[in-house]
């Protein structure tokens, strides 16, 4: 029996690591494989809309193309489409006085901004208007305490509303036929350390049903080594020296997957095409 596809793919990495290009090439890869794809940007910053080529996104899904769109989650409007869509109260339409004290709530209640942000990802997969939801996530540093929300609201909270939501998001999160961690890293002693760690967390605190890693900026091995001296050979000797390393790291997790590193001046939209292009590999 073929198993179903993921509906959705969560996307962090340590800072640096080509997390938002990773982002980008997964939504375009499942984009043409002819799969309806919604890309989130959940960090903020434009990484994953430079990768798409545009130069900014909004709260509203943009169409890229035909089946592919993009959004930016805003905590202030998700906010509000969490009372209203998700909590039932219409009447919150703008920020108003009940909202802002939800708001104040927030920076002082652990786990309720991240339930807010969480669950807007998590709400767009549950509506079923996409076959796949890529979220471009928070770093590894603080993908856990986004990850841990809903196990937090839990603890907090024993009924009601707030507690049914917080249990549904937490089983879309451990279901390891719908959701799926995906952990970019560099062959690098200090990316691999701290997925490692991310791991550990994540399998200690039980907070997801499935992941895979991901290596980025794998180098080739060199087929043929420069002779004599020169800076030729100073090249070739340097990339058979970076090669064995990264090896060593690759050892160490080890990876589902590698994805090369790109040379050449490429556009970010360039690199998440051709790391799109580099999924289909066997």
């Amino acid at each position: 029996m073929t198993r179903p596809p993921l509906s959705l793919a969560l996307v962090s990495g340590k800072g640096g690591v080509g997390k938002s290009a990773v982002a980008a090439a997964l939504a375009t890869n499942a984009h043409r494989h002819g799969r309806r794809v919604l890309a989130i940007d959940v960090a903020g910053g434009e990484g994953l809309a430079a990768h798409f080529g545009v130069g900014s996104l909004a709260f509203q899904p943009r169409e890229l193309r035909p089946g592919l769109e993009a959004l930016a989650i805003d905590r202030s409007k998700a906010l509000v489409e969490y009372l209203q869509v998700q909590m039932g109260l219409p009447q919150f339409a703008t920020l108003g006085p009940a909202a802002r004290a939800f708001d104040a709530l927030a920076g002082a209640a652990p786990g309720i901004r991240e339930i807010v942000t969480l669950g807007k990802v998590l709400w767009e997969v549950r509506q079923g208007h996409y076959d796949l939801v890529v979220a471009d996530c928070l770093p590894t540093g603080q993908v856990g305490g986004l990850l841990r929300a809903p196990a937090t609201i839990a603890e907090l909270v024993p009924t009601g509303r707030v507690r049914q939501q917080a249990d549904w998001m937490r089983d879309l999160l451990l279901d390891p036929a719908a959701t799926q961690l995906v952990l970019v890293t560099l062959p690098e002693e200090l990316p691999v350390i701290e997925t490692e760690d991310t791991l550990a967390y994540l399998r200690r605190e039980s907070l997801i049903g499935n992941h895979r890693i991901i290596a980025n900026r794998v180098l080739p091995e060199l087929q043929s080594a420069a002779a004599g001296s020169g800076l030729a050979a100073e090249a070739a000797a340097l990339h058979r020296s970076l090669f064995s390393e990264q090896q060593e790291w690759l050892r160490r997790l080890p990876p589902e997957r590698t994805l090369p590193y790109l040379f050449g001046l490429l556009t970010p939209g360039e690199v998440a095409a051709r790391l799109a292009d580099e999924m289909d590999r066997p």
